[in-house]
């Protein structure tokens, strides 16, 4: 059944490792069927409650799948092979919008604000028993809670919002449980779900956010969590609008017992309201992080959330890292209390490079979306001709398929870097790209 490639080990640690090896290696294919459990045990001379034992830590880990009878396969896209291996090469003297990184001419100096913080560790060392969360920290993040309309919870950081979603999916779900996604949806979460042992359920979007009959589909299908982007969707720009907000709020309140994750994504870069769903359901977390506006290398989030969910995500943290570094959390909460950042600077300078690049779009017949953030989405009939013409025009440009599940093709442009003279000949490269090409396609 696996061709040239065969499993082998004794024990179930070993079966699995050597399977999760391969499909690394891609010496197994996304898709590819493994082997009936007693056939495998037989070949392998043990107990087929051993080589079910590895399957089911592959499933755990995101790397197999079993449909009842169809038996067990490679996952189409496992753990071990990340959305972010779909990338391209820019060419030399290329533009790469791909990378979906902020404008570095647009985030703020580091030194004063870690020099503050470094002061401050000098003349009292944080030691193990400390307090884990910077009293500043927490004051400013909840003043900024409450006007915007967040209930009120208690507060925990985390190193950025990716580890936050996992810690909260983590401390309520269990392998084999369903969490609903957007659809085309941030790829490093499409990830995480079934690194987890989770699965996804896509919820499709538009410019006004996740569509609310589609979550009503999820739900009722069996999905026991819901993520949802406030602001600045990662890849389309979506931002949910107050109308969205009631509509998915009404859909919520018929599933009381859904876990529900609101990232803040937009958070120092948008200049739209928030509306806010936090507080929908029994369980919640709200994300909020420093990455965007004060830079990647600023592994930090704050999150708020029900008691039971943060008493159960601190408690586990205690267990793992502990806290994240008081230095770190001190240096944001000086950065946000001195004003480094010129948020309504920082927006309207995305919303012009931003809104720039879709009118020029619309004026040459491509529609496109970006209400909010950094990143345009262009729908496309052939998402790799698109990728592969563009690149050829000097341009790197996200292929859909790092974002997407069941939603149509698609590429995102990272407009940070744009210049004015830059719209033009992009939309003019972008609107050759998309036009169908004539005797070729692409699976």
């Amino acid at each position: 059944m696996l061709g040239e490639y065969r499993i082998e080990g004794r024990g179930a640690a070993e079966i699995a490792a050597e399977v999760e090896r391969a499909v690394g290696a891609g010496e197994l294919e996304p898709g590819q069927p493994l082997p009936p459990m007693r056939e495998l045990a037989a070949h392998l001379g043990v107990n087929p409650n051993t080589v079910a034992a590895a399957y089911r830590t592959l499933r755990e880990r995101g790397v197999i799948e079993t449909a009842g009878r169809r038996g067990s396969r490679v996952r189409p896209k496992p753990a071990t092979t990340g959305r972010e291996e779909l990338r391209v090469e820019v060419p030399p003297g290329g533009r790469d919008l791909a990378d979906g990184n902020p404008d570095p001419a647009l985030l703020p100096r580091l030194a004063p604000a870690f020099a503050a913080a470094a002061g401050l560790g000098d003349r009292a060392p944080v030691l193990y028993g400390d307090d884990p969360l910077d009293a500043d920290l927490v004051r400013i993040a909840r003043a900024e809670l409450d006007a915007d309309g967040v209930p009120a919870g208690p507060p925990a950081v985390t190193s950025g919002s990716l580890d936050a979603i996992e810690r909260v999916l983590t401390a309520h779900l269990r392998p084999g449980d369903a969490v609903a996604v957007e659809d085309p949806g941030w790829g490093s979460l499409l990830d995480l779900v079934p690194a987890l042992g989770l699965r996804t359920v896509p919820v499709g979007v538009d410019d006004d956010g996740p569509r609310a009959e589609d979550l009503r589909r999820a739900l009722g299908s069996g999905a026991r969590a819901l993520v949802v982007t406030a602001r600045a969707q990662n890849p389309t720009g979506a931002s949910v609008t107050a109308t969205r907000a009631r509509d998915l709020r009404a859909v919520l309140a018929d599933h009381p017992h859904t876990l529900l994750i609101e990232d803040d994504h937009g958070h120092g870069i948008v200049d739209l309201p928030l509306h806010a769903l936090a507080g929908a359901t029994r369980h919640w977390a709200f994300v909020r992080s420093a990455a965007k506006a004060y830079g990647p290398d600023l592994r930090l989030a704050v999150l708020t959330g029900d008691t039971v969910t943060i008493d159960r995500v601190r408690g586990r943290q205690r267990l793992g890292p502990g806290w994240v570094s008081l230095l770190v959390q001190r240096a944001v909460a000086r950065l946000w209390a001195d004003g480094a950042v010129d948020r309504a600077a920082v927006a309207r300078s995305y919303r012009d490079r931003r809104d720039g690049l879709v009118d020029a779009l619309a004026e040459r017949g491509v529609v496109a979306h970006g209400r909010s953030g950094m990143n345009v989405w262009v729908p496309v009939p052939d998402e790799t001709g698109a990728v592969a013409r563009l690149l050829q025009a000097g341009w790197a440009v996200a292929p859909g398929a790092r974002f997407r599940i069941d939603s149509p093709p698609g590429i995102r442009i990272t407009v940070s870097t744009l210049t004015a003279r830059d719209v033009a000949p992009l939309a003019e490269a972008v609107a050759a790209a998309v036009r169908p090409s004539p005797g070729r396609s692409y699976a």
